[in-house]
């Protein structure tokens, strides 16, 4: 039987270097529409049975906007920034009856393909795992997690850039944060993660780790396509995402 899934989207951030305080980041317009928006649709095209949308900067605004997708998501907040593996911890409340899966997505990546994320989640149930991530290969992986795999090329766990020894960051396959995990896992990993870090945040990441270490089978799967799994950070990438979209929109 095909498990119910859930999708949790990460939407708290203020985007400090988009340099525009009046909007909260996932509201920046990506041809004319938030960039919210196309994470809401993409979602959508998985049927999920309930999506959760993580506010917490300018959170009114974001939430009076979503409220009026066809989705029509739940909400959770997240009052302070303490990391994604916090941010998401913040649903739990929302999903405590929830057994299935749980598509993680970031509310600033809006270039993802709904055939992406079908053979994502194929993928992932094909494979058996407890967990699997999206990952991708870059030229200059700066600034981004790394996908670590053991000797015989099994996914082992996630290595942040600021925690990563320098044969680490000379990896090339990276996290694009997008996460299939099931539910129960997920919260309970969730439960034992620490801001012992470089940046004194609740990593996410950790839970690869935490499940992995408890027998869980994890799986890491590189598509082809980085500029899909692409964050919306700056001013200089959503005029990149801009000009994508109008390409796509004239092929």
């Amino acid at each position: 039987m095909k498990k119910k899934l859930a999708v949790v989207v990460l939407a708290a951030g203020k985007g400090t270097r988009m340099e525009d305080p009046t909007k909260a980041k996932v509201m920046f317009p990506l041809a004319g529409r938030p960039l919210i928006d196309y994470v809401l649709d993409q979602s959508a095209s998985l049927q999920p049975e309930r999506v959760v949308v993580i506010t917490g900067y300018l959170r009114d605004t974001v939430e009076s906007h979503c409220a009026q997708h066809a989705s029509k998501p739940l909400f959770a907040v997240q009052a302070e920034q303490l990391g994604t593996g916090h941010a998401v911890q913040q649903a739990e409340a929302v999903l405590t009856d929830f057994d299935g899966d749980v598509l993680i997505l970031s509310g600033d990546v809006p270039m993802l393909t709904s055939a992406t994320l079908s053979a994502f989640a194929t993928s992932h149930a094909d494979s058996g795992s407890a967990l699997s991530v999206l990952s991708t290969s870059l030229d200059d992986a700066t600034g981004y997690g790394r996908i670590v795999r053991d000797s015989s090329g099994a996914f082992a766990c996630i290595v942040e850039h600021k925690d990563a020894t320098e044969d680490q960051r000379a990896i090339r396959e990276i996290n694009s944060g997008i996460y299939l995990v099931d539910a129960k896992l997920l919260f309970q990993a969730l439960q034992q993660t620490n801001n012992q870090n470089a940046q004194g945040e609740f990593y996410l990441t950790d839970i690869v780790s935490i499940l992995a270490d408890n027998g869980h089978t994890v799986s890491a799967w590189d598509i082809a396509s980085p500029e899909e799994v692409q964050g919306i950070n700056t001013k200089a990438q959503l005029q990149e995402a801009e000009q994508q979209v109008t390409e796509l929109n004239n092929d």
